[in-house]
């Protein structure tokens, strides 16, 4: 099975956000990457209901919407209404996290769980069977363009080692520092998806880029 790209259009241009919305339909890219945060949960704010609405019109592809923010049950049916088709949470932000992944799932979405870089796989091991997601964090969450933390490959490796023990059908997804280098490394450790933003859209070709994450 390929690799499944999920370019981050926190990094597009807002400008000509259509513009960029076009390219992705046009691309090699499976789903839409839409990182939705707070100012709370991580210390930035990025767009609401309405900027997911407007790509969602123009989207041909899945909406993988990832909140970054506290208490998200109260807003999962408007994500749901706003176009999300995947709709992944913190494990770090939510209180019940079993009933938060039963009220994705009861609301027609895809259920993610997102683990931050300090926070063990482990966590995850009375949830995993009721998930379709697991995204690992290789940055600290809430800004665009840093550093690639190397323990994410490891963690890859530890959640699809729990995926097959517990007989879960859950694919694994990586954000943040993905480029060609460490993004064959999560391909090495098994991982299924691939978030990038900034590589992507800072590159001078940034749908050759997508094709070039795809084919690692």
């Amino acid at each position: 099975m390929s690799i499944i790209i999920s370019p981050s259009v926190l990094s597009c241009d807002f400008a000509n956000i259509q513009r960029d919305v076009e390219m992705i339909n046009q691309s090699d890219a499976d789903w839409f990457h839409v990182d939705v945060m707070d100012g709370v949960f991580v210390p930035n704010i990025s767009f609401g209901f309405p900027v997911i609405q407007a790509i969602k019109k123009h989207a041909k592809k899945p909406l993988d919407v990832h909140l970054m923010i506290q208490n998200p049950d109260q807003y999962i049916d408007a994500f749901k209404e706003a176009g999300a088709d995947i709709l992944t949470v913190h494990y770090e932000a939510c209180t019940h996290l079993h009933r938060t992944i039963q009220a994705i799932k009861a609301a027609g979405m895809k259920a993610g769980v997102a683990l931050n870089p300090h926070t063990p796989v482990d966590f995850l091991q009375d949830v995993i069977e009721d998930l379709d997601l697991v995204l690992i964090m290789s940055v600290n969450p809430g800004f665009g363009g840093q550093k690639f933390i190397n323990n994410a490959v490891l963690k890859v490796e530890q959640v699809k080692n729990l995926i097959h023990m517990k007989g879960s059908h859950a694919l694994v997804e990586v954000d943040g520092g993905v480029n060609l280098e460490t993004g064959l490394e999560l391909v090495k450790a098994g991982v299924d998806a691939l978030v990038a933003g900034s590589f992507v859209f800072n590159s001078e070709n940034p749908s050759k880029t997508i094709s070039d994450l795809k084919n690692l």
